[in-house]
């Protein structure tokens, strides 16, 4: 008799589906096929791609960084998508969305669950940095600062077409539905950089002691400026 799979194979199966058959998961997703199901598999399965990748960055400094990195990371991208859900699912029901807030809940973890497989396939490329490069911090933070970049895209593309996909079915107002996403999806780039600025560190200088979170200065983007400069030796 075949053994029954273990409770977190099944999750990670959910994620699998996804990644094999994007059209067929979204097209359940929009006639509402296990939606609670999904929830829990994407948000499990997400959170341990997260964290290991989280772990990873954070080793730059020291264990403590990495344990910190393993739970602030897939803390980031809950709470970004948390701060942002209400606004993209109550305008969308204002403008004529049938969809229920489960079904656009779950398109936004698709997304989100992407990016975490994607930053999965790029660890052993960061740790060969983080092992053959120990004394370049600068130069491991713009490496990261463009994987997170290259995933967010890709995270973002499939959000685009799975909101599209649940436009379908209600044809009144979509157009200006789809001109709401496209404005959220900034709001959502620029409240996912100032909440990654809140809680940074996730590498941690070098030459520093280990920081839970630091004291709010700044901005992100005079910091990567700042790493740039050092790498080319302006100053």
């Amino acid at each position: 008799m075949l053994e029954k799979p273990s409770y977190k194979i099944q999750h990670f199966g959910v994620l699998l589906s996804l990644l094999r058959d994007r059209q067929g998961f979204l097209e359940e997703i929009r006639q509402e096929v296990r939606l609670q199901k999904k929830i829990s598999s994407l948000f499990v399965s997400s959170s341990i791609f997260f964290a290991i990748y989280g772990a990873i960055i954070g080793a730059s400094h020291s264990w403590a960084q990495a344990l910190s990195g393993a739970i602030k990371l897939p803390a980031f991208y809950l709470l970004t998508l948390i701060i942002c859900f209400p606004t993209l699912f109550f305008f969308n029901v204002l403008f004529g969305s049938q969809s229920t807030i489960q079904q656009h809940f779950v398109v936004l973890l698709t997304s989100v669950s992407v990016i975490s497989v994607l930053l999965f396939s790029f660890a052993p490329v960061t740790l060969f940095f983080l092992i053959t490069t120990p004394d370049s911090y600068q130069f491991f933070k713009l490496l990261n600062v463009l994987i997170f970049g290259i995933t967010g895209i890709f995270g973002v593309k499939f959000l685009y077409e799975g909101m599209q996909l649940l436009s379908q079915q209600d044809e009144v107002g979509k157009k200006t539905r789809t001109t709401i996403l496209r404005s959220w999806l900034l709001l959502y780039a620029f409240v996912g950089m100032q909440l990654g600025w809140f809680l940074r560190p996730f590498f941690g200088a070098p030459d520093s002691k280990f920081e839970l979170f630091r004291a709010v200065k700044g901005n992100f983007y005079l910091d990567i400026v700042a790493a740039i400069s050092e790498i080319l030796g302006i100053r």
